[in-house]
């Protein structure tokens, strides 16, 4: 199930999916330590002698943002019970807080008592055992706590703050499901502690007039040790829930700001998506620079392991992206963050947590003869150093490349330039993007050698005029070979990857792959290469998903989520950043607005199958339009805002040409 909604600060991060059930919540590291495991973290209601949990059937449900913000705007309609909800919840900036502010409205023209209950199924640092709850009678709170870990539930609907009603107990063992069954009667049984595996529930009471509403607010703080919750609670006390709120709202109101230019000339959902990808980017980056690929736990049903992990090559296509939307600093973060993480091979690994610990990979170390094999995506390294020159030519930050020249440039630019296959000159065998198959791929070929021009740029800052013309002679050698061998002449096109037999024999796979827009979009040959031109038109033909939701599939034949065999029609589904790609050469190949018209017409389709919340996930069904996968997925969102940027860009050149933008279809 999608998260529709995630909070955060780059500490704290709450996700909720499409029934508005809270599910993951990450501290004191984005994507590191899920509390709550992905199980349901309940919100219900009581009136009238009826119970309804919020991820019950009979609910109309609208989960969006407020505009321009983190804050959400929820609107929770049940006709059965005469009840409407509007929720605004919210993490604080500089506080380890969760605010929820819930206004509940009487539709019938009687007087009527409502409950509400707020459940916490505790796994604190990511596993159930050794938890205990207990309730704070001074401040008529809930606390949760394990060892260095503290989460604190209060609330306030009346006079005076606290919980009107609590119960802790236990759950998911000896046959207790969880004390948030005691809440389904509308009153709590009042267990003041409870150890092991355990939940809790609090509940606020409040009288709405006839045809009148009542406000109640909820909050969790979490923190280290019991002090820090203690002193957030008092801080929601003397500032207020309200206060908190707008502080919020307003920062990132800021934050947003200004557009970019030619944005209005977008449609006014694209001018949203734009922004909320930004917002929901955020979301996902842990305060210390990592840039976390998704946080839904959910992809656990799948493998036994989640996206909560920061790949190079995503974080440094994120960081590009954020760079030129006017956030430098979140990609200073990064390369500070990954600037530690080159081996003494002089390569990023696969995967890493967000505290830089090497992160689970499933790349092998030895070869079928057990030899020893790099378990690497070598792309990952090359758009690092890609990224990195288009950091400092766009900021001038001296002091940031002068730590990072000896760590990282040096030696990953001797990598590249180094790792080479005898036979073809090309990058030696590493594992596609994709990281599904090891080869020589056109993807890493494309963008090896922009991390080799990048290298050897910076190289020159710092007068290693030897490492920068060796690496531009590597870069110039694999350019060559990538047009000898990758082109494939019986294909009329490029292959997306070859591989070499050990008698030397190069064998390409001819399978049409989306990632052959790397040949353009890390400049190896323009966009209007006939070429690179025969090889997009033979990606937007065959992998173009031939049903009502349209979109551009991976690759043919695509197994992961696979939903049809009908190959022909559905040559996998569609993905948000295969799709954004077809829009990037459209636009990088276009000479007149005309020309640009099928971009938009692609940018539209990402708005047109987003969440209304604004998230993209990784891919959606063929058929119904629905996410798949991971959702929000960060690669995604940055994706499109490169897009965009992109889109603004070429429309401006082209008006400074003489062509009026108002002519673009």
């Amino acid at each position: 199930m999608p998260r529709d909604l995630p909070i955060g600060n780059g500490r704290l991060l709450l996700a909720f999916d499409r029934t508005y059930t809270l599910r993951d919540v990450y501290f004191p590291r984005v994507g590191q330590e899920n509390h709550a495991q992905g199980r349901l973290n309940r919100f219900g209601i009581w009136c009238d002698g009826e119970f309804a949990w919020f991820s019950d059937e009979g609910w109309q449900r609208d989960l969006r943002y407020e505009d321009r913000t983190l804050v959400t705007d929820v609107r929770l309609h049940h006709p059965r019970l005469g009840l409407t909800l509007v929720c605004h919840d919210a993490v604080a900036l500089e506080h380890d807080l969760w605010i929820r502010r819930v206004t509940v409205r009487n539709e019938r023209p009687i007087p009527r008592t409502v409950r509400l209950f707020l459940h916490f199924d505790g796994y604190l640092w990511g596993y159930a055992d050794g938890e205990t709850v207990y309730y704070e009678p001074t401040a008529r709170a809930l606390v949760h706590y394990k060892g260095k870990r503290y989460f604190w539930f209060s609330g306030w609907a009346g006079d005076r703050p606290g919980y009107h009603c609590f119960a802790c107990g236990n759950k998911a063992f000896r046959g207790h499901e969880g004390t948030w069954r005691d809440a389904e009667d509308g009153v709590l049984s009042g267990n003041p502690i409870a150890q092991g595996s355990v939940d809790s529930i609090g509940g606020l009471e409040l009288v709405l007039p006839a045809g009148g509403e009542g406000k109640a607010t909820f909050w969790m703080a979490a923190g280290l040790r019991f002090a820090d919750v203690y002193r957030l609670h008092q801080t929601v006390l003397q500032l207020g829930p309200e206060a908190l709120l707008t502080r919020v709202r307003r920062y990132w109101q800021s934050w947003i700001e200004p557009d970019p230019p030619g944005l209005v000339s977008l449609s006014p959902t694209l001018q949203r998506l734009y922004r909320q990808s930004l917002l929901i980017l955020r979301t996902q980056i842990d305060e210390g620079g990592a840039i976390l690929a998704a946080n839904d736990s959910d992809i656990l049903q799948f493998g036994r392991d989640t996206y909560s992990y920061v790949w190079p090559r995503d974080g440094a296509l994120i960081a590009s992206a954020l760079l030129d939307a006017g956030y430098p600093e979140l990609a200073r973060r990064f390369f500070t963050f990954i600037g530690d993480l080159v081996t003494h091979y002089g390569f990023f690994l696969h995967k890493y947590n967000p505290d830089g610990s090497a992160g689970s990979s499933w790349h092998p170390w030895a070869g079928p003869t057990g030899d020893l094999q790099f378990p690497i995506q070598e792309d990952s390294t090359a758009l690092v150093l890609m990224t990195l020159w288009d950091y400092y030519r766009k900021t001038r930050d001296l002091e940031l490349l002068r730590g990072l020249y000896s760590s990282v440039v040096v030696p990953c630019g001797r990598f590249l330039a180094s790792y080479r296959d005898p036979v073809t000159g090309l990058p030696a065998p590493s594992y596609d993007l994709w990281e599904e198959r090891r080869g020589i791929h056109t993807f890493t070929v494309a963008a090896v050698v922009a991390g080799l021009r990048a290298a050897a740029r910076l190289a020159r800052i710092f007068g290693d005029d030897q490492f920068a013309e060796g690496w531009d002679r590597a870069a110039d050698g694999i350019r060559a070979a990538a047009s000898r061998y990758l082109f494939r002449t019986e294909l009329g096109r490029f292959a997306r990857m070859l591989t070499v037999d050990a008698q030397g024999n190069v064998e390409p796979d001819p399978t049409i792959d989306a990632s052959l827009a790397g040949l353009f979009l890390f400049g190896l040959f323009p966009a209007r290469d006939p070429r690179v031109v025969a090889t997009m038109q033979a990606v937007e033909e065959r992998l173009w998903v031939k049903t009502p939701v349209g979109g551009i599939a991976r690759y043919e034949d695509d197994y992961y989520y696979q939903m049809s065999r009908d190959i022909e029609r559905i040559p996998g589904n569609p993905w948000f950043i295969c799709t954004l790609w077809l829009a990037d050469w459209h636009i990088a190949r276009a000479t007149s607005p005309a020309e640009l018209a099928r971009a938009q017409e692609l940018l539209e389709w990402v708005a047109a199958h987003a969440l209304p919340s604004g998230v993209l996930a990784e891919q959606v069904h063929p058929e119904t339009g629905e996410p798949l996968s991971v959702s929000p997925l960060s690669w995604s969102h940055g994706t499109f805002i490169a897009t965009v940027l992109r889109y603004l860009e070429r429309e401006g050149q082209l008006a400074a040409a003489g062509w009026p933008s108002f002519l673009a279809p």
